[in-house]
């Protein structure tokens, strides 16, 4: 008895060990960043300002900038929880191909953001940019949401809060929670986890006409979370699933140019 005492001991331990392991290095997990000092002009991006936008809780926040051609909406894009704004230069230039405007913000603690990284710094660093728009009188009948993995999360809160023309949402998740909970199944994520981003929580609250695509093969947040989450959303909204398509659905023009055309069905455009 002796020894399995010491051995149950030893187990819950360890277990106890890993589960504070886990809570205290979950952001290094959870999120990529990267600074690699990329900037528009040397991605050979015309027409794009490097711009820095100041947070209501006194952040600074690197965004990239592409006027809109007359009477086109301005995508305000939400990027996923690896590398950069400079990694979607593809994205951007071909928004500008299209004649959208584009702002693309570099979360707090990426890129040449300063702050540290967490789920509200991101939502305030959302609304910071939605109000950065404002003041350069991009009205709300002319902003247009677009999130990728991670940043649909954003994408769907800040929706939430302010009114915009349409959201879409690429990769989309019930909740990050849910998603590590199916990952992590023999730890109790729900409790340890800091950033939740439980879209399914403010999709209801969510006005503008809603796109979600998402990859039926996609192995990091499945495609059922994409279907949930388009139950749980207010009409119009559209549902586009990719057969054989992992989350570099996400990567695919072929996704940009669905919500390219989702977008001008939706809005009036002078």
């Amino acid at each position: 008895m002796t020894v399995l005492r010491i051995a149950l001991a030893v187990a819950v331990a360890t277990y106890l060990l890993i589960a504070l392991f886990m809570f205290l290095q979950q952001r290094s997990l959870q999120y990529h960043p990267s600074n690699k000092g990329l900037t528009p002009s040397g991605l050979g991006l015309e027409g794009v300002s490097e711009e820095i936008i100041e947070t209501q809780d006194g952040e600074r926040i690197a965004a990239w900038y592409l006027p809109p051609g007359r009477g086109q909406p301005t995508i305000l894009f939400f990027h996923g929880n690896g590398g950069e704004i400079g990694d979607r230069a593809d994205r951007l230039d071909f928004y500008r191909e299209q004649g959208f405007g584009a702002l693309f913000v570099s979360y707090r603690g990426y890129g040449g953001s300063s702050g540290t990284i967490s789920e509200q710094g991101f939502i305030t660093d959302a609304l910071s940019a939605y109000d950065w728009l404002a003041s350069r009188n991009v009205g709300p009948e002319q902003i247009v949401l677009v999130g990728e993995s991670l940043g649909t999360g954003v994408a769907v809160q800040l929706a939430a809060q302010r009114k915009v023309a349409a959201v879409a949402l690429e990769a989309p998740y019930t909740s990050v929670a849910d998603v590590a909970a199916a990952i992590y199944w023999w730890l109790p994520v729900r409790l340890l986890l800091k950033d939740n981003f439980h879209s399914r929580d403010h999709i209801a609250r969510v006005t503008a006409p809603v796109l979600i695509q998402h990859g039926d093969a996609d192995g990091i947040i499945p495609v059922d979370h994409g279907r949930r989450l388009f139950a749980m959303a207010n009409e119009p909204k559209e549902l586009v699933i990719i057969p054989g398509v992992g989350h570099d659905a996400i990567q695919n023009p072929q996704v940009w140019a669905r919500e390219i055309a989702f977008f001008r069905k939706f809005l009036v455009l002078q």
